[in-house]
């Protein structure tokens, strides 16, 4: 039987040799960004690669995502190699679409190659007579939460029950079948000071969308006749500020509202405004209190200036629970390739990611590789190392996937022995379900 490590390089050698092919897909995708449950094109292109491997795969899942396998010698853990399909709006980004303003501003058109590049050099060295188990390669939809009113629209027809991608996989059942996952996320050098790290954990949040309603008047002429919506919003916002000093320092609570609708006319006393906002924070429990908190305010805006407000209240992220027995393996590869020193793990991130919501039932990594410059999310986001942003994500999911696996998993069957989920699946959607809530408040001075 082939040794590990040597299984390890021959893998890493099969990538190289792909290498021009793994690189023009992910570049291919980048040229053409899609938003979540809308990348048709790009769900095409990876189940078009997938067909060439023989994975047959499975096609649909919560409108776009694609699912091929690669099944190992004998029974085991079924672990998940994951890439997200989808962009951000970044209207002002150089590769923007024109028409839609979609544009792979966060990179996640490097882990749909690295996850593709991982499925070709493990089917080319024919890894599954290694291995114990089974290889999910996934291609998952919907990760950024853009699009609210569109993803709402979807609900209503009945389309999809969540608006996230992967708490839509969960709700259809497409991660009943997987037992662990991995994934890796394209980092900025210019906010990593290691070559990859992986946090222990990350926020959570939920989001928020808010209609003040007020009354229409002449603003020059007779602005006491009318209700301002825009000033109800402007004291919420200034009463939302005011509550930071109410959270705890541990929570690291992260509240950013935008007004998405001013009002109609500089001429007209603000009728109706748009806001909408996420409430971010280190647990379920930090997040629920802020968001009452956030609630707490929104009527006082309307109270104070006698308008309405009507409170929709919608399903974010769960927060990020790495698992630290993967990452460690994970990070061993790191150490590998590129020398001891150049990866790190622990602490806890602000931002968010629906990889959370998959944490709370499985063991999983969501692990970073420095390979663009510019800002996550920023017009100036670029990928600078082409190389290391498609190769080397291939590499390392692979070899770790090689780790976990090889022989009889022994690995993989520790690490989920000992695992103890957050909550079942039942308890999961039962939870996201319940945080679906409108509320529509009328303070009395108002009727």
């Amino acid at each position: 039987m082939t040794g590990k490590n040597e299984l390890k390089r021959a893998v890493c050698e099969a990538i190289d040799r792909n290498g021009n092919e793994i690189i023009e897909l992910g570049e291919r995708i980048l040229h053409h960004p899609e938003t979540g449950f809308n990348e048709d094109k790009t769900a095409a292109l990876v189940a078009e690669r997938m067909r060439t491997l023989d994975l047959e795969p499975q096609t649909g899942l919560a409108l776009t995502g694609v699912k091929g396998r690669l099944k190992g010698k004998a029974t085991g853990p079924r672990l998940a190699l994951i890439g997200e399909l989808d962009s951000l709006r970044t209207s002002d980004h150089p590769l923007a679409d024109p028409h839609t303003g979609a544009a792979h501003s966060c990179g996640h058109n490097a882990q749909v190659a690295g996850m593709l590049g991982a499925a070709m050099g493990l089917s080319a060295i024919g890894a599954s007579d290694h291995l114990a188990g089974e290889l999910v390669f996934f291609a998952v939809p919907a990760e950024e939460f853009i699009d609210v009113e569109e993803r709402l629209r979807r609900r209503e027809r009945g389309e999809v029950k969540f608006l996230l991608g992967k708490p839509e996989l969960v709700a259809k059942g497409h991660f009943d079948d997987i037992d662990m996952a991995m994934m890796i996320h394209v980092g900025s050098h210019d906010q990593m000071a290691k070559r990859s790290y992986i946090a222990d954990s990350s926020n959570g949040a939920v989001v928020k969308q808010v209609r003040f309603l007020g009354r229409a008047a002449h603003a020059g002429g007779a602005p006491q006749l009318g209700i301002n919506a825009l000033s109800a919003a402007m004291i919420a916002l200034n009463a939302i500020h005011a509550q930071r000093e109410t959270f705890y320092d541990r929570d690291t609570i992260r509240i950013h509202p935008i007004i998405t609708k001013g009002g109609d006319a500089v001429s007209v006393v603000p009728a109706e405004v748009h806001m909408e906002t996420f409430v971010r924070g280190g647990s379920r429990e930090a997040i629920l209190d802020a968001n009452m908190k956030v609630d707490r305010c929104l009527r006082a805006g309307a109270m104070a200036m006698g308008a309405e407000v009507e409170i929709n209240t919608i399903p974010g992220y769960l927060p990020q629970r790495n698992n630290r027995e993967m990452a460690q393996v994970f990070g061993g590869n790191v150490e590998a390739l590129f020398g001891p020193g150049t990866f790190d793990i622990g602490g806890h991130r602000t931002g968010s990611t629906d990889m959370g919501d998959i944490a709370h039932l499985k063991p999983v990594i969501h692990p970073y590789l420095a390979s663009a410059v510019g800002k996550t999310h920023g017009a100036d986001f670029r990928i600078s190392e082409p190389e290391h942003a498609y190769l080397t994500p291939a590499k390392l999911l692979a070899m770790t996937a090689i780790d976990l696996l090889y022989g009889d998993a022994a690995p993989a069957r520790k690490i989920l022995a000992e695992f103890k989920p957050l909550m079942t699946k039942d308890s999961y959607l039962a939870f996201e379900r319940g945080l679906f809530r409108t509320e529509h408040y009328q303070p009395e001075a108002s009727t």
